[in-house]
């Protein structure tokens, strides 16, 4: 007998706000509300939307050498992470693929990180396993939101000033309403905001709170997903995975320069050989012409009609004001201005490649 999907702290809102609830990573998630998809992405970029990001594994690492010893996991330089700031990296595997991608924030006794909610289950066992003497400690008992969009610093700071003056990849623990929440600048829209993490028991209250406000609404995983695809960010499983390299990924800028020289991290002989040589294949943005979208899995050819690739992510995106996708093509065919031919539903859809993100990123750095 199979248990159902999980639920968040923010399950019963989420039913009460008119969220249409579906399975995703084995959670119950909320894909849209009834100001639909469109709405929600729209708020997002002119005023402020709040995300349930719940079902993110929320890891902290404690030992004296937790940051040297991750070090042996990901290409990060983390030894020199200053306490308050936070990083974007990847564990590599020994094939120099993306097992997963995740965020480190250096908590001053601890490290704080976040890994995506598909893989934490599988991530948290290979830290346990890899780093022998550094606690890993998996968290249950705390919520985390996503506050984005240019009015979010606005919304939290009426209840956490100290969060004004975050700037982006920074951390802090501080209190919202009187409640002791870490509170990092980043996010997974392109706008400036935060992700909170939040004690369970409190994080009804403070979302509730927080959507007091005029000009923030609840958004779900629907325009979480139109949203990064338009800011050029990677979705885990679709556009990375353990096949495909930093390199070739374009991710490349999270690769510090003492990494780059002294390796050590699993997969460092192909990644560095790529970062040199160059990767046979590139992940770029593509611009459908038409008005149809071309979704993930949707062939890509040259203008000869010869295969060099796949989309990877597609959809409308309401900002840039036509369809946007992303998606691998030999290194060859990666200019932005190359022309291609997508294959939608066994037709032959012109398109080019643009360079990414399809917007301008908003980040307060």
């Amino acid at each position: 007998m199979t248990s159902g999907p999980k639920r968040t702290p923010l399950y019963s809102l989420h039913c009460e706000l008119g969220g249409k609830m579906v399975d995703f990573a084995g959670w119950e998630m909320p894909v849209q509300y009834p100001m639909g998809i469109m709405g929600e992405h729209n708020i997002c970029r002119t005023k402020a939307a709040l995300f349930d990001v719940s079902h993110m594994g929320q890891v902290i690492l404690r030992g004296p050498n937790a940051a040297k010893r991750l070090e042996a996991l990901v290409p990060a330089a983390l030894t020199e992470l200053e306490v308050g700031k936070a990083r974007y990296t990847f564990f590599t595997n020994d094939e120099g693929g993306i097992r997963d991608d995740l965020i480190i924030s250096n908590a001053g006794d601890h490290l704080f990180l976040v890994v995506n909610a598909s893989m934490r289950s599988q991530d948290i066992p290979y830290m346990a396993k890899a780093l022998d003497g550094v606690e890993v400690i998996e968290i249950f008992d705390r919520a985390l939101i996503a506050l984005q969009g240019p009015a979010a610093e606005h919304v939290l700071s009426a209840h956490c000033p100290v969060a004004a003056d975050l700037k982006f990849m920074e951390s802090v623990t501080a209190p919202i309403n009187g409640v002791s929440c870490r509170i990092s600048r980043l996010g997974y829209t392109g706008e400036d905001g935060f992700e909170i993490s939040i004690p369970e028991a409190n994080a009804e209250q403070i979302s509730r709170l927080l959507l007091e406000h005029p000009k923030c609404f609840p958004a779900g995983l629907g325009a979480r997903d139109s949203l990064r695809m338009e800011a050029g960010l990677c979705l885990y499983g679709n556009d990375i995975d353990n096949k495909k390299s930093p390199v070739e990924a374009n991710l490349s800028w999270a690769i510090q320069k003492r990494r780059r020289l002294e390796g050590g991290f699993p997969g460092a002989a192909r990644i560095l050989a790529e970062l040199t040589q160059g990767a046979s294949q590139k992940l770029v943005g593509i611009k459908p012409l038409g008005r149809a979208p071309a979704r993930a899995g949707v062939e890509i050819q040259n203008q000869n009609g010869r295969s060099i690739g796949t989309v990877t992510s597609g959809g409308f995106g309401p900002t840039f004001g036509g369809p946007v996708a992303m998606g691998y093509v030999t290194s060859n065919q990666a200019s932005p201005g190359n022309k291609l031919n997508l294959i939608v539903r066994g037709k032959s859809q012109p398109a080019e490649v643009c360079t990414l993100p399809f917007i301008k990123q908003k980040y307060k750095r």
